[in-house]
């Protein structure tokens, strides 16, 4: 199952937040990515990104996240952590995200991506393994294996031809 971490999770009324919502997640089997209470006029906003587990290839469906935003949403009437009204934004972190950390990686497994090296050259190609140490990436060139100490930047790329995204039930 995957753990939820207090990812994101900001001062004030956030981390009362975040104890509410990390049992909706554990049960779902996702990973909690960012929590985050905001002010927007007279009402809060309540930001929940939630992800598969670092080992799931493919992406989080439609379906699945409004089922996760459905049981968030009751969490949090039911223990009522945020005063006054609030609107709920229940979302992935999409293919924007950049590439920061392994569990980004290991998550983008599969994809097209491009990494800025240290030396400023750029590196595209399909992600095949990222553990520890090593990344692994199929390009025109062939395969090619990566420090992640030595990548200054990396992001998905649109992939258009979609042959190797999975999309999740």
């Amino acid at each position: 199952m995957a753990q939820w971490t207090a990812a994101g999770a900001t001062g004030g009324p956030s981390p009362r937040v975040h104890e509410v919502v990390a049992p909706v997640g554990d049960r779902a089997g996702l990973f909690l990515a960012h929590v985050e209470l905001a002010r927007a006029g007279r009402r809060s906003v309540v930001r929940v990104v939630v992800d598969r587990p670092e080992d799931a290839v493919g992406s989080l469906g439609s379906e699945r996240l409004s089922d996760v935003s459905r049981l968030v949403s009751a969490a949090l009437d039911e223990a009522d952590p945020v005063r006054g009204e609030y609107v709920l934004e229940v979302s992935t972190p999409g293919t924007s995200r950049p590439l920061t950390e392994l569990r980004h990686f290991r998550r983008a497994r599969t994809r097209l991506v491009r990494l800025r090296m240290r030396e400023g050259a750029d590196v595209t190609g399909r992600l095949t393994e990222a553990e520890p140490g090593r990344l692994v990436v199929q390009g025109e060139d062939g395969e090619r294996t990566i420090d992640p100490a030595d990548v200054v930047r990396g992001h998905v790329e649109l992939d258009f031809r979609g042959a190797h995204d999975t999309q999740e039930a």
